[in-house]
């Protein structure tokens, strides 16, 4: 009886802080999952159809992709991320989405008893969405308007306007083969942006380690990259894996 009131009291808890989910109405689902280094085990496919199915939203990562009802309050967007959470025995994955603050509104996790790991990540996957409710969106109130105006002014001045016209930039820096603006949007993050580009090339976020920055690119990959020598480094993802280091220089 005791085992029966926890796992009933575990389940109501898991449903009550999911329907938070519900008020949004659209999801960001990355190409890949941090947490998944070798194989994607097509966890991104099994996710976006789950959630379309819910009547979400499904969008890229890259915001140039965004609708503008999106890109008009970010704050309107979830991430969600699928974290390996496997034992010895079973696969287990625990899904995670996150407001525009980079807060965990929803964690829900599952489990699977089928070896296999695609199959068994997807089944595990599948376990932990089934309690996540069909969206019912409401108007997502921006708890921080003033930084997140700050940061759409920066975003639209940096992807219309050339960059040489944008007043305090950062200095311009280039690899031999192109020619990068830097703009700072705020204490924590910057963006290099292409003379004529829409779309920022590379975003970079402050890490807790100074002068390491987390790195969303243009395509919609994340890598990481960093401050060397008065230089910007970005580790490009290859396959297998791999990276290759662009090296960007100051221009003066």
């Amino acid at each position: 009886m005791k085992k029966l009131y926890i796992s009933l009291l575990i389940s109501v808890s898991a449903i009550s802080f999911a329907q938070k989910v519900s008020d949004y109405q659209y999801i960001s689902v990355p190409e890949n999952f941090k947490s998944f280094k070798k194989q994607n085990y097509g966890l991104s496919k099994v996710i976006s159809q789950n959630l379309k199915f819910k009547k979400y939203i499904i969008l890229s990562e890259n915001r140039g992709e965004w609708p503008s009802e999106a890109n008009s309050n970010s704050c309107n967007v979830l991430d969600v991320d699928v974290l390996n959470d496997s034992g010895f025995l079973r696969n287990k994955v625990v899904v995670e989405f996150k407001d525009c603050n980079s807060k965990v509104i929803a964690s829900q996790k599952g489990s699977s008893s089928i070896k296999e790991f695609e199959e068994g990540f997807q089944d595990a996957l599948k376990q932990a969405l089934l309690t996540i409710p069909a969206a019912n969106p409401k108007e997502i109130v921006n708890q921080n308007p003033a930084k997140e105006e700050s940061k759409q002014v920066y975003l639209k001045e940096a992807t219309i306007q050339k960059p040489e016209n944008i007043k305090g930039n950062s200095g311009k820096y280039g690899n031999g083969k192109i020619v990068l603006q830097k703009i700072q949007l705020d204490d924590h993050q910057f963006i290099l942006v292409e003379n004529n580009s829409s779309v920022p090339f590379a975003t970079f976020k402050s890490t807790t380690k100074k002068d390491n920055f987390k790195v969303k690119l243009k395509s919609g990959e994340n890598t990481f990259g960093y401050f060397e020598n008065g230089t910007i480094v970005i580790e490009i993802p290859k396959e297998n894996e791999e990276y290759s280091k662009e090296v960007f220089s100051e221009i003066k």
